[in-house]
């Protein structure tokens, strides 16, 4: 499955168990950090930390072996970690479900800038898509006259929504998924430490904190990046983007079940313009 084309239909189960595993960190980092549970940076070096080994032990089994290249994938280590260092931070402050839907409309208009400087195809059905999507986030961004929200964590969220979208295209050039992910994941403890040594003055870490950041680290980050990275080798720059749309409406409806944030009538109306908006870019492919 890793060398070849996937069929629609794996494709498709695929696509939503991986942006499924996307919307359960929301809601895990979330939950990690409520009521000073675990600190930001402890929850992020666990999530890392775990992921490594899960995806060392996963490359052993499968090449017998792990070698790991002094030269590539650094760039794709340092997006990875500076998506997951400021996505724990912003959490500090945003809702999970508010949170998700920043960060990947940020991916959005990222990936769909990189897309047309790349001159990937565009037709009308498309923009009409990709509008009504879009027009889904804003609705719901902005639900009422008395909204608040933390310029810093909104600001932070949007760097990591830039880091991941530059993951995820960077991620297309990809030939082995397995071990490039679990490259990227070992390099990213070195920018870890970095970070550490400048920025940290002190840690807090709780058996529930670790717990819920081994589960965000080893299974829905270090498996869902690898799905994704196999995802990628399938679609363009665009189609990738309008489907994670899929992630904040998935993290909210969760969200509200899970951790008791808010269900509006807002949240509704402005789910039903995102698929729609999806399903009209993708019906063409569909077909």
């Amino acid at each position: 499955m890793l060398e070849k084309k996937l069929k629609f239909t794996q494709l498709f189960f695929l696509s939503c168990l991986t942006l499924t595993l996307f919307a359960s960190n929301s809601l895990l980092t979330k939950a990690g950090l409520l009521n000073e549970t675990t600190d930001a940076y402890s929850f992020t070096f666990i999530r890392l930390f775990s992921g490594t080994l899960v995806l060392i032990f996963l490359v052993y089994f499968k090449e017998k072996n792990i070698s790991i290249s002094l030269k590539n994938n650094w760039g794709s280590s340092f997006m990875l970690f500076l998506y997951a260092i400021c996505f724990s931070f912003a959490y500090l402050s945003l809702d999970a479900g508010l949170g998700a839907l920043i960060l990947f409309a940020t991916v959005q208009l990222s990936m769909i800038i990189v897309a047309l400087k790349n001159k990937e195809h565009l037709n009308l059905q498309k923009i009409i898509g990709i509008a009504l999507a879009f027009c889904g986030l804003i609705y719901l961004l902005f639900p009422k006259d008395d909204f608040e929200i933390s310029f810093f964590h909104f600001s932070l969220m949007v760097l990591s929504g830039i880091a991941w979208a530059s993951y995820t295209i960077l991620g297309k050039k990809s030939k082995n998924p397995l071990k490039d992910t679990n490259e990227n994941f070992i390099k990213t403890i070195p920018f870890l430490l970095i970070f550490f040594i400048i920025f940290v003055d002190n840690y807090n870490i709780t058996t529930k904190g670790a717990i819920l950041a081994i589960i965000s680290g080893g299974i829905t980050s270090a498996l869902g990046y690898i799905l994704w990275y196999i995802i990628l080798k399938n679609i363009q720059i665009l189609t990738a983007s309008i489907i994670q749309l899929l992630v904040p409406v998935i993290a909210i409806v969760l969200s509200t079940v899970l951790l008791q944030e808010e269900l509006s009538f807002t949240l509704l109306i402005s789910t039903m313009f995102i698929l729609s908006g999806i399903f009209i870019y993708l019906y063409k492919k569909a077909k």
